[in-house]
């Protein structure tokens, strides 16, 4: 039926990510650094149903590109999502984000006596031992970080 159908606006120009697990969206503000003071317009929609995830996320950004370092972190919290740039109302250019083998200066290193933690100007670095589950192994300790753990640093 039409009236079921869910409806919202397109946009002009900029960028629409899609497939984000349900209920993570507003991570992916947060990565965007889009927060209630913003002047973007944004269209957020949670729960939205899917026929492939069941339910799903999605994020509109009107007159926005997203740098790597963004598409990055949406990998971490959003591994099957799509990036759609937008321009004169057209997908311009569609694409799956991918993780990286190395993740760097995303996620910081929870062991405290970690070098990363020391003060010293060194970057934490991690190599992805697994990417579902998401599982990450810092390049200094060693020590193992799981997915649950990424999305609550990149939640803040």
């Amino acid at each position: 039926m039409e009236e079921d159908k869910l409806k919202v606006r397109k946009i002009e120009s900029g960028t629409v990510i899609d497939h984000i697990p349900a209920g993570r969206a507003l991570t992916v503000l947060k990565i965007l650094g889009i927060s209630e003071g913003t002047d973007a317009t944004v269209s957020l929609l949670m729960n939205v149903p899917s026929k492939k995830y069941g339910k799903k996320d999605i994020v509109k950004v009107e007159s926005r590109r997203l740098d790597e370092k963004e598409v990055d972190q949406i990998a971490l919290t959003a591994p099957e999502a799509t990036i759609n740039e937008i321009r004169n109302f057209e997908v311009e250019k569609k694409r799956d984000v991918e993780l990286p083998d190395k993740v760097e200066g995303i996620v910081s290193c929870s062991t405290p006596s970690c070098i990363t933690n020391s003060g010293e100007p060194v970057s934490p670095t991690f190599d992805v031992v697994e990417r579902s589950p998401l599982k990450l192994r810092c390049r200094y300790c060693e020590r193992i970080t799981r997915g649950k753990e990424v999305l609550e640093q990149l939640r803040g």
